[in-house]
């Protein structure tokens, strides 16, 4: 029989109520069939001078502080005795899909064709490639819909995300599960780089602290997602997942200085 994961019910009460008070409902995309490929194009500096760096609000102390529950998510993501793997893996990543889509579905209206018009987080640009490979630059709104209507598909396909008794799982299934972390880590680190303020209006920021935390133990407990795709957002790992908790002091070391120089120009994945 398949498990099914229960985050915290706080999560999917407040966003929803965030969600239905303000008239928003999640995402609902075209369908594709199938996850496309990922892959990643060196940017080339332009020869102008880099926009300096916004500072990020998001890892005020005041506001990583924020969470919703002060569980140790480092032991709920462990496998647990007599679980068979895929099950498990299968059960998470369903919950934080929809998890996930519903933290995004709180922020969508601020998230337009005007407001953001690429899909960027921080100084990087990310390009959606579709089955046949091609390369399509695309607003936010529309990366996220890629993004949510292809995981949407394979989480309910019978034959990759099997719920019936004896239905064996795909041999492809590890690889198409690490698709799916890196597309949604993308979701949650846009949501952090672009709407924070908003996140912080509707008071939300708490529950996107712990969704990220769980979601970044999680994916790091399985080697689901390649450290250099998390680069990025470092800095907010190291304040939020470090053992030592809360506050930022020791992400001033490698981490903030590697990051700072690697964001001098715009890149391109």
């Amino acid at each position: 029989m398949h498990l099914h994961v229960t985050l915290d019910s706080n999560i999917v009460q407040l966003c929803s109520a965030a969600c239905t008070k303000r008239g928003r409902k999640t995402m609902v995309g075209q369908q594709l069939t199938g996850l496309p490929s990922f892959r990643k194009s060196k940017g080339k500096p332009n020869g102008k001078k880099p926009a300096p760096e916004e500072k990020k609000l998001y890892l005020e102390p005041e506001y990583t502080k924020s969470r919703i529950t002060d569980f140790e998510f480092k032991e709920l993501v462990m496998l647990p005795r007599e679980i068979d793997l895929n099950e498990w893996l299968a059960s998470n990543t369903t919950t934080f899909f929809h998890h996930i889509n519903l933290q995004y579905s709180t922020i969508s209206e601020f998230c337009t064709g005007e407001s953001c018009q690429t899909m960027a987080v921080c100084n990087t640009q990310y390009y959606w490639y579709d089955e046949r490979g091609k390369k399509i630059k695309c607003t936010a709104p529309q990366y996220v819909d890629f993004v949510m209507s292809s995981v949407q598909k394979l989480v309910t396909d019978e034959d990759v995300f099997p719920t019936k008794y004896g239905k064996e799982f795909p041999n492809s299934f590890e690889s198409l599960v690490k698709k799916i972390c890196k597309y949604l880590f993308h979701v949650l680190a846009h949501i952090y780089s672009s709407h924070f303020k908003e996140t912080l209006a509707l008071e939300l920021h708490g529950h996107l602290n712990t969704l990220y935390t769980h979601f970044i133990l999680f994916i790091r407990e399985f080697n689901l997602v390649d450290p250099k795709e998390t680069t990025i957002m470092d800095d907010l790992t190291e304040v939020l997942c470090s053992s030592g908790s809360g506050s930022g002091g020791s992400s001033n070391g490698s981490g903030n200085g590697s990051s700072a120089g690697a964001q001098n120009h715009v890149k391109e994945r």
